[in-house]
């Protein structure tokens, strides 16, 4: 279970959320409303005041490293620092059924990963944050680049990490999507955050 109680940074005013093991939480809202930052102070990435805790474990008892591993954000536009793909994961070979769910060749392993589109990108991101195993995933948009096809492969993927047991926190711009893949909705708008019923 992971605890946020009165969570706050600049651009965010304080807000609380439980999130259980199994769960999505789909974060809504306008663009520059404070969705990202939301994220940002879960993952401990910007200065944040506030609880948080996992499991009964409190974040400032973690190492910054151990609680990203177990509470793992995955940006928008995620960071590489390697020329190959494959060298962006401790084991290429181990992470291939993840590639291959995702839609992606095992040979991309050897591309640099400059040439690769936004939408590989995207889904090798995501294959890289899951080798991880974490208890909590933020995502951050993970389907924008992406067409129908492999939208489908991500939700899918994720949906098999929803069953068993990992929970997602999950910033969409698609209303269609959080319908599909919510069973919670949070609204972000002027900094305030607002628990919203799932139609709505």
């Amino acid at each position: 279970m992971l605890k946020i109680h009165d969570l706050s940074r600049a651009g965010l005013a304080p807000f609380r959320l439980d999130v259980a093991g199994g769960e999505c939480v789909v974060v809504t809202g306008p663009s520059g409303a404070g969705k990202s930052l939301l994220l940002r102070a879960i993952a401990d990435l910007d200065p944040s005041v506030g609880q948080v805790s996992l499991d009964g474990i409190e974040r400032e008892a973690m190492a910054a490293p151990a609680w990203r591993a177990q509470v793992c954000y995955l940006a928008a536009e995620p960071g590489w620092w390697a020329d190959s793909v494959a060298e962006h994961f401790t084991d290429w070979p181990a992470a291939a059924p993840l590639i291959e769910r995702l839609s992606l060749p095992l040979e991309i392993g050897a591309k640099p990963v400059a040439v690769c589109s936004t939408g590989e990108r995207q889904r090798l991101a995501l294959a890289r944050a899951l080798t991880r195993q974490p208890k909590v995933l933020l995502l951050d948009e993970p389907t924008s680049a992406l067409d129908g096809g492999a939208r489908a492969a991500v939700e899918s993927l994720l949906a098999e990490c929803r069953a068993a047991g990992m929970a997602l926190i999950w910033v969409s711009h698609d209303a269609d999507q959080a319908r599909r893949v919510a069973t919670r909705r949070i609204e972000v708008a002027d900094g305030q955050v607002t628990e919203m019923e799932l139609g709505g």
